[in-house]
């Protein structure tokens, strides 16, 4: 069961909402909520081929009979694992920035049971990104990953973060980016295994560069000295 009420939109609304979250996003890049309603209101095509391509796969399968949810109490254990696991490195991720697996917000303008938990599966599984690509949280690291996002699933809201974080890069942030992360970006993007069909909890307790290895997954390479942004 999907956490909070979904609401139906008839093509006109589903517009307005997404143009106003779209103004409102690029306004203020740290509302989640808005982001999220982008997301949604612009990527139901993306999110049923992504639904398709997990019915296709073993673990994607799992995922869809399963519905795990990445909140605190399932995955808690992450705390807990040898440092050296993927589990772990997780947990360090999250509790190194004061993040909480239960601070994502709801899907609301999902038709489909079924299509809300893929959307809702592709926001929680954000963090375990960041992770296995060692990617930080600042606007380049956010950017960075959207352009992976946009290789594995081709949302619309992913290319259009990555407009407008760029728009507020200064320059020496859009040289570092578009010369050092976007190139990387693209190639992990296209290179590592469909990221939507991975049952993540299942493989907290192996070794982060295993499981990297295994799902092709090439770390960011460290950004020049001179140019930290």
């Amino acid at each position: 069961m999907i956490e909070g009420g979904r609401v139906r939109l008839n093509r006109w609304q589903q517009a307005a909402v997404a143009v106003g979250s779209a103004v409102g996003a690029l306004l203020d890049p740290r509302r989640a909520d808005l982001i999220a309603a982008l997301g949604e209101t612009t990527g139901k095509p993306a999110f049923e081929r992504v639904l398709q391509r997990m019915k296709t796969s073993p673990e994607g399968r799992a995922i869809l009979l399963e519905r795990p949810r990445v909140i605190s109490t399932k995955v808690g254990h992450a705390w807990d694992l040898p440092p050296n696991t993927f589990g772990a490195a997780y947990a360090r991720f999250m509790g190194s920035r004061n993040f909480s697996p239960d601070d994502r917000p709801p899907v609301r303008f999902m038709d489909t049971d079924e299509l809300a938990y893929v959307a809702m599966r592709a926001r929680e599984v954000h963090d375990f990104w960041h992770t296995l690509f060692d990617l930080p949280t600042n606007l380049i690291g956010e950017s960075a990953l959207k352009v992976i996002e946009f290789e594995q699933m081709y949302l619309p809201m992913c290319m259009l973060s990555v407009i407008g974080g760029t728009a507020r890069f200064n320059e020496k942030q859009r040289t570092l980016f578009f010369q050092h992360y976007f190139p990387w970006a693209i190639r992990a993007g296209m290179q590592c295994t469909d990221l939507m069909c991975i049952y993540y909890e299942q493989h907290f307790h192996e070794d982060l560069e295993d499981v990297r290895r295994t799902w092709g997954i090439t770390p960011a390479p460290a950004a020049p000295r001179k140019n930290d942004a």
